[in-house]
């Protein structure tokens, strides 16, 4: 059934392209013809994974251009279809009808619930993992529960293990992998560094023992220099971490070099910290990776500026809190006069549950230079009520049209900030186009 598996993924996947449209159904048709597929195909060169609750995508995009910038043959999912049925579609469509794979090196972004269907069917020579935040409650079900779906499938896992180090809760699959190699990425202390946190934290006790960690400073949320109080467990060493950071300047020393990241905040950083950890792993070129940085494209709804005439607008995608706070941070250092719209739906893809915005912090988007902010979405009401709850002396506004609320919130004169869940990101992005005129 292999060749009837990989030819029917090939032939829809091509007809899907005739009529401008890509997706994981090309591998949900090849799995139910071999549901073992996976395990049957052949590799030229490594395997990488790439999951993580936050940044995976941009982190798995730039992995891949520096395989390409370093002289591999590179085959990725690089649109984000991160399911199983999304991998196999990447793969077969890039394979033989013998199930040789082209190419010299695959990447593969993977949905952290979905390591367990991907990690022990294929000759992963490598597995990176950035960070893990409580996220999509409804689907993800409690961090513990989905890093413990993780930890299952280590045990005979003998790559390389790439773990962000400044994360208990990815560094504890070190204590699962006993036959892989670790290798650790990180942030030296900076001055961004704090020494106590008010924001969601899920790492606060040892996954050994159980007690109370330690932490010396943090970074966000729980990720930061930590030792647990009654055991060994800590921050391991980590060998080139990023130092000096300005994230007015976005930039950051790296064995002495100084280097523009291509993305705001802190936790941008950590995803080149990533990518220049597997620079070392595969030994290759530095030269490689500041091509990635200095040519990354900005991801469509990550921080994404518009501007036309004397208008403004930046959109950001938000699904966590952590993930949100961030995107908060960003908007409390601008104090230009602005607009904010927020587009919260509760759809499968965005989590149904959307408590999480009680962990976030809109009070920072809260203050004077915000004149106005209009909610729309799904739940548009419990934002509303959610920025009330804030004390905000500005207009609270809700308007149940998506692209009403845009057009309401995009001024003249006055910078607008969207910001938006899943499913709301792409037709909020098409409401800007063209209101816009791009």
């Amino acid at each position: 059934m292999k060749t009837l598996s990989i030819l029917t993924t090939k032939i829809t996947a091509s007809l899907l392209k005739l009529i401008g449209r890509g997706g994981s159904m090309p591998g949900s048709i090849g799995l139910k013809l071999d549901p073992n597929i996976l395990s049957k195909l052949h590799f030229n060169g490594p395997v990488v994974l790439i999951t993580g609750t936050n940044g995976k995508t941009s982190t798995a995009n730039m992995i891949a251009d520096l395989f390409q910038n370093a002289g591999y043959e590179v085959v990725t999912n690089r649109k984000g279809d991160n399911l199983k049925a999304g991998i196999v579609t990447a793969l077969l469509t890039n394979a033989s009808l013998s199930g040789r794979i082209r190419g010299s090196v695959c990447v593969m972004e993977v949905d952290e619930l979905n390591v367990r269907h991907i990690l022990p069917y294929l000759p992963v020579k490598a597995f990176v993992v950035n960070n893990f935040f409580r996220d999509q409650l409804d689907r993800a079900r409690e961090m513990e529960q989905l890093i413990e779906s993780i930890e299952r499938v280590l045990p005979d896992y003998r790559g390389e293990l790439i773990l962000n180090g400044n994360d208990p809760n990815v560094v504890r699959l070190s204590l699962k992998a006993s036959k892989a190699h670790c290798t650790y990425f990180g942030l030296d202390q900076n001055r961004y560094s704090l020494l106590e946190t008010n924001e969601a934290s899920e790492g606060k006790f040892c996954p050994v023992c159980g007690h109370k960690l330690h932490y010396d400073y943090y970074q966000y949320s729980h990720i930061g220099s930590f030792s647990c109080t009654n055991c060994d467990f800590k921050t391991p060493e980590i060998k080139y971490p990023l130092q000096n950071i300005d994230l007015e300047k976005e930039t950051f020393f790296y064995q002495n070099q100084k280097i523009q990241s291509p993305y705001e905040g802190m936790y941008s950083m950590y995803n080149c910290a990533a990518v220049l950890a597997v620079k070392e792993v595969f030994h290759l070129d530095l030269d490689a990776a500041i091509q990635v940085f200095q040519n990354a494209p900005q991801p469509l709804g990550r921080n994404e500026h518009f501007s036309y005439n004397n208008q403004q607008c930046i959109l950001n995608l938000v699904k966590n809190p952590t993930g949100a706070n961030e995107v908060m941070k960003v908007i409390d250092k601008d104090n230009d006069t602005k607009v904010i719209c927020i587009v919260l739906n509760d759809h499968e893809q965005d989590g149904t549950d959307v408590s999480w915005i009680y962990d976030t912090f809109f009070e920072k988007i809260c203050k004077q230079s915000t004149k106005k902010i209009v909610c729309t979405g799904t739940r548009a009401y419990d934002m509303a009520l959610r920025i009330y709850y804030e004390n905000y002396n500005g207009n609270i506004e809700v308007i149940e049209s998506l692209d009403k609320a845009i057009q309401e919130s995009l001024k003249p004169g006055l910078k607008t900030y969207v910001i938006a869940t899943y499913t709301a990101l792409y037709p909020a992005r098409n409401t800007i186009v063209k209101e816009m005129g791009q």
